[in-house]
């Protein structure tokens, strides 16, 4: 009853139709707007919460090539407080974004997660309001990441995607198969943290190789 309290809440969820419970606190309104105004602390706050009740939760391997991965060694306790706290940020975003679509590619549809990236619509070094907000991730295999992270691909307002021919070359059989095939299709949509269409324009206007 309580996350049907604080469903009540989410735009997202309002806008199918659904309206959840109406019991929603002042307490669970100010998480919510917590939440939304900052992810970073908000992932690090709830992940002292599952420590205090002593929940084991096996942190990722890896995130992906565009933030700070692994364990850190630091000489100063504030650089050790900053990168565990990025550390702690990446692993949920991962998490988020990766089971909003269910562990699958939205545009190959590839259901192996080590070959999975929650990809940035907004690059991490770009908005840092944003960078750990689920609605500013795809998940992505890492052909696919890599080519969104350079402007090879992008996703139009109609949620399909989009290839650049710049790169194309005659005769490149790869290229046509393993990106080009993809031009004007459909990405599979998650049912919860769906693309903000604000961050997919700006990767249009300002990534995107048209």
């Amino acid at each position: 009853m309580k996350l049907a309290n604080i469903a009540s809440l989410d735009p997202e969820i309002i806008s199918t139709g659904r309206k959840g419970l109406k019991g929603a606190s002042a307490a669970d309104k100010s998480m919510w707007h917590e939440m939304q105004s900052d992810w970073e602390s908000f992932f690090v706050e709830a992940n002292q919460a599952v420590e205090a009740l002593d929940i084991r939760i096996q942190p990722n391997q890896k995130f992906d090539g565009d933030t700070i991965t692994g364990e850190f060694t630091s000489y100063r306790e504030t650089d050790k407080f900053i990168q565990t706290k990025a550390r702690i940020g990446q692993e949920f975003f991962r998490k988020a974004v990766l089971s909003a679509y269910s562990y699958r590619c939205c545009i190959t549809d590839l259901a192996v997660p080590k070959l999975l990236v929650a990809s940035h619509i907004i690059p991490w070094r770009d908005d840092r309001k944003n960078r750990l907000n689920p609605s500013n991730g795809l998940s992505l295999s890492m052909l696919h990441d890599k080519a969104f992270d350079i402007g090879m691909i992008t996703i139009s307002k109609e949620m399909t995607v989009r290839v650049s021919k710049k790169h194309f070359v005659k005769n490149d059989d790869f290229y046509r198969s393993a990106l080009l095939i993809y031009d004007g299709k459909p990405i599979s949509l998650p049912e919860k943290f769906g693309p903000n269409p604000d961050f997919l324009k700006h990767h249009r206007q300002h990534i995107f190789e048209h």
